[in-house]
């Protein structure tokens, strides 16, 4: 059973299931997932179905939130189309006093203002759901596009942070007004 979370005008945010496994192999795998998010050692779809049920969905049960599946809408003949285009939602790290917004889109999918309408709509939802009065946000060195991103959200660049494998990470906070 698909979960829906919210909609906005072009997309549809919903719970993860494993029967999104093949989707989330491919965007696991993009080279730009790799470079600017990390290399998650999913190579197959077995990988990819436990991948979701262990990471996605625990996160779901641990935390009430985690990243959601953001899908477009297309009307074609008059039925609704949904496919799966990104991934947008909170995070939960040990390492970080607070949740986290994450987002991640297909290639074909990027620089056509997806990741600010899904981001937007999740920060809403974050406040509205959960209460949260800030939500961080972190991205490697050289991932421009996605700080450029959380600026125009509003979002204010708090200086560097180490992962726990030791890399050097921007860190963004967002506080609700």
């Amino acid at each position: 059973m698909q979960v829906e979370i919210l909609r906005t005008p072009r997309l549809i945010l919903r719970e993860i299931t494993v029967h999104d496994a093949a989707f989330t192999l491919d965007l696991l795998n993009q080279p730009s997932f790799i470079k600017n998010i990390g290399d998650r050692g999913v190579r197959d779809l077995e990988q990819a179905a436990r991948f979701i049920e262990e990471r996605f969905r625990k996160s779901y049960t641990d935390h009430g939130y985690g990243l959601y599946v953001a899908e477009l809408k297309a009307a074609i003949d008059g039925v609704t189309h949904r496919t799966p285009i990104g991934i947008c939602g909170f995070v939960r790290r040990a390492e970080l006093p607070g949740p986290d917004i994450g987002f991640a889109f297909l290639p074909q999918y990027e620089r056509k203002g997806y990741g600010s309408e899904s981001a937007k709509a999740m920060l809403q939802y974050g406040r509205e759901r959960f209460g949260f009065e800030r939500v961080l946000a972190i991205t490697s060195l050289d991932n421009d596009a996605s700080g450029n991103l959380l600026l125009k959200l509003g979002f204010q660049f708090d200086g560097l942070t180490d992962s726990p494998a030791g890399e050097k990470l921007k860190l963004f906070s967002f506080a609700y007004k």
